[in-house]
């Protein structure tokens, strides 16, 4: 069985979806979508940059999921995909959710723009530059990363904000308690601990602001029952009805992605070929190593396109 997966913030890369773009018109008429919705020409920011305009947060994720939603249509229209019969569920890495959902037709692709426009805007806004963090632990996994948090903490937010597998885990919160976090994880086993180069902390409680936001935005949207099955960030487990999709996408804004349990469910509900569709390789990585009995490709160039088989 067949699961469609959508990266998230750092998969973003300039030049991103332009092969794709000039060989099928397909691709080209969903960014020209997402280029009306939010009335600005994210493509040509997609195409030719600068980086530190693209990848700042209110344009990253909305050009993520247009990157997405391109090759989606592509295969579509090239290769005969067709979601209902040929997948079997969906999910995305944080932003990635909403790209899964408009893949999936819960969210048109106007819909899916204009709601990661306000969420970029929502969460860059929600704490002051400078006073939050995220840092990564590589080589640990979330239980000792918890821990190594809750000790960092000192009054203060803390917390795992991206559990992503293969041994590596996000923190974020205030600045301080995440520095602490970093200068801890020596003594405490984790093979390597880095700050990122984030301009906020994303998916812990000082993103509250943001989920508020969010939850006024989701509630002025037509949102539809999936065409297929959603693993949601918040449950690692398969989300159907519009309500519980809400809810879901409102949570996700303060609480951890659970990225290695949603690849280990749906490895146990026999999922065994991942396609990763759009921008990067990221997810792909991580998939081979939460689930190394199963396939996973990455699907983002028209070369891409013509190797994949269903």
């Amino acid at each position: 069985m067949r699961a469609l997966i959508f990266p998230g913030q750092g998969s973003q890369a300039v030049g991103m979806a332009k092969d794709l773009a000039e060989a099928f018109p397909q691709a080209r008429a969903v960014l020209d979508e997402v280029d009306d919705a939010l009335g600005q020409h994210l493509s040509r920011l997609m195409f030719e940059g600068p980086a530190e305009e693209l990848t700042l947060t209110t344009n990253a994720q909305p050009a993520l999921m247009a990157a997405s939603l391109a090759v989606v249509r592509v295969l579509e229209a090239e290769r005969g995909l067709d979601l209902p019969r040929d997948v079997a569920c969906v999910a995305g890495h944080s932003l990635g959710e909403y790209a899964a959902l408009a893949a999936a037709g819960s969210l048109t692709i106007a819909d899916a723009a204009r709601l990661l426009r306000i969420r970029g805007e929502a969460m860059q806004a929600a704490v002051p530059p400078g006073a939050g963090a995220m840092a990564a632990l590589i080589g640990t996994d979330v239980a000792a990363a918890h821990a190594i948090a809750d000790e960092a903490a000192e009054g203060t937010v803390c917390g795992v904000a991206n559990d992503n597998g293969g041994g590596q885990v996000v923190l974020s919160g205030d600045r301080a308690a995440v520095e602490r976090a970093v200068a801890l994880a020596p003594a405490r086993g984790i093979k390597r601990a880095v700050m990122l180069n984030v301009s906020a902390p994303f998916h812990c409680r000082l993103m509250a602001p943001a989920a508020r936001t969010m939850a006024e935005a989701l509630a002025k949207v037509d949102l539809r029952a999936p065409r297929v099955s959603l693993y949601a960030n918040v449950t690692a487990a398969p989300a159907t009805g519009p309500d519980a999709i809400r809810t879901a996408l409102v949570e996700q804004v303060t609480a951890t992605v659970r990225w290695r349990e949603s690849v280990a469910a749906m490895a146990a509900a026999g999922i065994d070929r991942f396609h990763e569709l759009g921008a990067g390789k990221v997810l792909t990585g991580l998939v081979k190593r939460i689930a190394p009995g199963a396939q996973a490709a990455a699907i983002g160039t028209p070369a891409d396109v013509a190797a994949f088989a269903l």
